[in-house]
């Protein structure tokens, strides 16, 4: 079941918290330049700060400000005011672009790009907002052969040091992205997007000091981010004052298998697998969903165990009905099978039920193992990661050069998991490149909380037909989905697997894409998922599938 939060920073937070601000990433296969990005071209990178030139005071730069401090249809006017006079200036449509996307009005900021392609393909400035587009489409890889030639050359677009910075922690390739997101701050630390993502790879009493002041000093945000922002601080304030620590499994456990119970709609249908997890001492099941993260239980669970708030928030899931009320507090004690954690966060929703469940738990409670949520035979098993090699000769450079980003590891596939596939992780979503038919790859949700595959209408509609379909309920977090749609014959390609799929749910999952920053194009449920062994290592971003068919499911 998707559960998502906005904005791209959400996401680093949860990466940087789970694993206690100590990050890894990998070095990708032979023939994986789409997924995850080189070590020889990110190194090349690394270049000095160019100097700024002082910028006249024009209507442009008006405009731009307007922008920077979140008066978007104030700054779409001014914008559209100088293309009405320069029907020719490409940085108006550039700036125009990054209005419509904030308003998150898709085809207008495609046809803005479109504009300042034909005016000035060559531009760095046209370029580098060309790249923000395809990053948004899930079209990553071209961004980033857009992006990398800028870079490698200097550029004095503050902006694409950004966008490679994102693309680089989104491939969990965390030391180079902490250098590109310095670089782009050196450059530009007015910038808000540039700042906001910046500060999130801080250590934690200074990101309370940078998202106080930011916070305080823009106002780029919709109410709903700027929300789940302060939030976030909350939380960050909490832990560095009561322990410093933080989330921490307290368990010396290597490696653990830990029962997991079917959960049932009615009498007999299968709707997923489900973990006793005790809370305070308080027992709950709750079903393991790779689209959640982290904790959330009913607010009935959440009495009981006596979590009292710290800090009031929202939920978003799939459904029509909008964010459900819930807070966030600490549970000084979660046990799951062998393990134990102390000082975590949890969240309860303002609900005496979760999807009609005692809630959920996100595979990447567990990302300090190698995950095997193993559906035949019932459990889950949690074996240690490989060990990250020494730093190498050109890594001890680089950091000796920049000292910053020491406390980020680039990483490596392990031998052992040569098979592995690469995925784009957002925070917790494991983002998996997926071919519809014959088209080109669109990133797919792998998501043991939804109930089945689905795909969104306009990906379906690019290879097949797609059909009204009311027989088809579609129930969320977030209520019930009012437009629910049939896809007639597609074959869905990803890892080493081909899935012929026959009306395949499909509904617009413009929320869950919103949330990630990028184009979802569906979901790889649980309808499937469930005869496999799913394999995550969240530390490199890969996965696996498993599948016999000569088992009995």
């Amino acid at each position: 079941m998707m559960v998502f939060r906005t904005g791209w920073p959400g996401a680093l937070l949860s990466a940087i918290a789970m694993s206690g601000g100590a990050l890894w990433a990998q070095t990708p296969p032979p023939g994986a330049a789409a997924v995850q990005p080189t070590p020889s071209g990110a190194a090349a990178v690394a270049v000095e700060p160019a100097k700024k030139s002082a910028e006249p005071e024009s209507p442009l730069v008006a405009a731009t400000e307007l922008w920077r401090n979140g008066k978007l249809a104030e700054a779409e006017s001014a914008y559209r005011a100088i293309v009405a006079s320069d029907a020719k200036c490409a940085a108006s449509y550039v700036g125009l672009f990054r209005v419509l996307l904030r308003e998150k009005r898709l085809p207008e900021a495609v046809s803005a790009v479109a504009r300042a392609i034909e005016l000035a393909p060559d531009s760095a400035a046209v370029r580098t907002a060309q790249a923000e587009l395809l990053f948004r489409q899930g079209r990553i890889g071209e961004a980033q052969g857009i992006l990398t030639p800028l870079v490698k050359a200097g550029t004095s677009e503050a902006r694409a040091y950004l966008g490679l910075g994102k693309i680089y922690w989104a491939s969990s390739y965390y030391q180079h992205a902490k250098l590109m997101l310095d670089k782009a701050h050196e450059r530009d630390s007015s910038d808000p997007d540039i700042r906001k993502s910046w500060l999130f790879t801080l250590t934690r009493k200074e990101r309370i000091q940078e998202l106080n002041g930011y916070l305080a000093d823009t106002g780029g945000e919709d109410d709903d981010e700027r929300e789940h922002l302060a939030s976030s601080l909350v939380e960050l304030n909490e832990d560095e004052k009561e322990s410093s620590k933080g989330c921490r499994l307290i368990s010396t456990v290597a490696e653990t298998r830990i029962p997991m119970e079917r959960m049932l709609y009615g009498a007999s249908r299968i709707r997923g697998y489900g973990l006793k997890v005790q809370l305070n001492d308080v027992k709950s099941r709750l079903l393991i969903d790779t689209g959640a993260t982290g904790i959330l239980v009913s607010r009935k669970i959440g009495e009981k165990a006596g979590i009292e708030s710290i800090v009031k928030t929202d939920v978003h899931g799939i459904g029509d009905k909008g964010a459900v009320s819930s807070f966030i507090g600490v549970a000084k004690s979660i046990k799951i099978g062998d393990l134990e954690f102390h000082g975590c966060h949890v969240e309860v929703m303002d609900r005496n039920s979760v999807a009609e469940e005692d809630g959920l738990i996100g595979g990447d409670v567990f990302s300090h193992f190698l995950v095997n949520i193993n559906f035949p035979d019932s459990r889950l098993e949690l074996t240690a990661l490989p060990p990250m090699p020494p730093p190498s000769a050109a890594e001890k450079a680089l950091t000796e050069k920049y000292p910053k980003i020491a406390r980020f590891r680039d990483g490596f596939i392990p031998p052992e998991l040569k098979d592995f596939t690469p995925v784009y992780r957002f925070g917790h979503e494991l983002l998996i490149p997926t071919r519809i038919n014959d088209l080109p790859t669109k990133l797919f949700l792998i998501d043991t909380g939804a109930f089945s595959d689905t795909i969104s209408p306009d990906a379906a509609r690019e290879v097949t037909k797609v059909r009204s379909d009311s027989n088809y309920k579609v129930k969320g977090l977030s209520g019930a989905v009012n437009n629910v749609f049939t896809a007639d014959e597609l074959t869905l390609t990803f890892s080493h697997y081909r899935q012929p799929a026959r009306d395949v749910v499909a509904f617009d999952t413009s929320g869950i894409s919103n949330g990630a920053g990028t184009e979802v194009s569906g979901t790889l449920g649980f309808a499937m998922l469930y005869q496999m062994q799913l394999k995550i290592d969240y530390r490199d971003g890969l996965v696996d599938f498993v599948y016999d068919p000569n088992r009995f499911h």
